[in-house]
């Protein structure tokens, strides 16, 4: 595909995810269609489509309509590029720009700038104070690619070595001692020997950082009740021995957990509702709540596009549920970790206070954030125990 093309599909694309189809799904539909596209075409279609929903709202101010083909013609203008110079009509390229089109089109400012909605601006700033114009450029670029070292199978320096044998050149990063940034080679990661060899896992920086924070030892019964795909139980399995125990309210999140201990050299049980009722007390309850996904919007943009105030309501109270309902499974001298990967002080510290008001005799021991500026995704830690 030509660079003009690849505008072109990427234009299509957006158009759908505009109208309300899911990003993954219209680019594995596109994907299927077009079987001239090759691995590195696909790849930059899905850039620039990602690049796009990052930025939406000031491409569309500097393109001048919030359409598929108004975001293209922003983001190459941010980029400094003439957008004339791909819309060209020759081929597989966008039609040329209209007379409108090259009249339009703007600097923006404000909420403009900082590619937010209007209502989670003052959000972002009661929760980031001044930093939180910065928190809000930061997610409108693509964030690092980074790895965990899976310290059962190697150390950071063997592990490094290793990818660095197959093309991948990686970085220590300061957040977490298991953490490698991918500066080189990030698409060959899950071909790769020590990928599939279960020395390193995908896992970003800051959420390793989070599980650094919590608590284990050897012998310790952990209960990841909101495991998801259950990177943060690998990763707590990684750095002690225990019966470590993943559940989800939706247990097709959990069906590659299996195969992803069986490559970590760890062993990871599967327990559905009543299972983990029947096993409980546990020493370490980890809650990693569904969340507005806030601190992470850079590989996620369309969170930030759809979250609305009544669906961050229900969030919070979906919050308040789980913390209310892991209370109850844990040990009399355990410890309860709520985390998320949110910047919203509502879905954070506003979380853990009315816990500890509605819940006499728990106190909160530890709270951590973890900002963007710190190089990976934003990210909260509360650690809880009885008093």
């Amino acid at each position: 595909m030509t660079p003009g093309a690849r505008i072109a599909a990427a234009a299509e694309l957006l158009d759908d995810i505009l109208d309300g189809s899911p990003a993954e799904r219209a680019l594995t539909r596109w994907a299927r269609r077009s079987r001239f596209a090759g691995s590195k075409d696909r790849a930059a279609v899905r850039d620039l489509v990602f690049d796009a929903l990052r930025c939406r709202r000031s491409l569309a101010i500097r393109g001048g309509a919030a359409t598929g083909r108004g975001l293209m013609i922003g983001l190459l203008r941010e980029a400094g590029q003439d957008p004339a110079t791909l819309f060209t009509g020759e081929g597989h390229a966008p039609a040329p720009l209209t007379e409108a089109e090259r009249d339009a089109g703007g600097e923006p400012a404000g909420a403009d700038a900082l590619d937010l909605p209007d209502w989670l601006v003052p959000l972002f700033e009661e929760a980031l104070g001044p930093g939180h114009a910065e928190a809000a450029l930061t997610l409108r670029h693509r964030a690092p690619t980074f790895l965990r070292v899976n310290l059962r199978k190697a150390s950071v320096a063997e592990a490094s070595a290793a990818l660095s044998s197959a093309g991948i050149v990686t970085r220590p990063h300061p957040l977490a001692d298991t953490a490698l940034e991918v500066v080189e080679g990030a698409r060959a990661i899950a071909g790769s020997v020590p990928y599939r060899d279960g020395l390193v896992e995908l896992q970003d920086a800051a959420s390793q950082a989070v599980c650094t924070s919590i608590p284990v030892r050897n012998g310790l019964t952990v209960l990841d009740y909101c495991a998801g795909g259950g990177g943060k139980t690998l990763a707590l399995a990684g750095r002690a021995e225990g019966v470590f125990t993943c559940h989800d309210l939706n247990a097709q999140r959990l069906k590659d957990i299996p195969a992803r201990a069986d490559r970590a050299g760890v062993t990871v049980r599967i327990a559905g509702r009543e299972d983990v009722a029947r096993q409980a007390p546990y020493d370490l309850v980890l809650c990693d709540v569904p969340c507005s996904g806030s601190g992470a919007w850079r590989r996620s943009p369309e969170g930030k596009w759809s979250l609305t105030p009544s669906a961050l309501d229900a969030l919070n109270d979906i919050q308040d549920g789980i913390l209310a309902e892991a209370a109850r499974l844990v040990a009399r001298d355990g410890v309860l970790a709520y985390a998320t990967c949110s910047v919203l002080r509502s879905e954070n510290e506003a979380r853990v206070a009315r816990f500890l008001a509605a819940t006499p005799g728990w106190r909160c021991t530890t709270e951590r954030r973890i900002g963007l500026d710190a190089g990976g995704d934003g990210f909260y830690l509360a650690l809880l125990d009885r008093a």
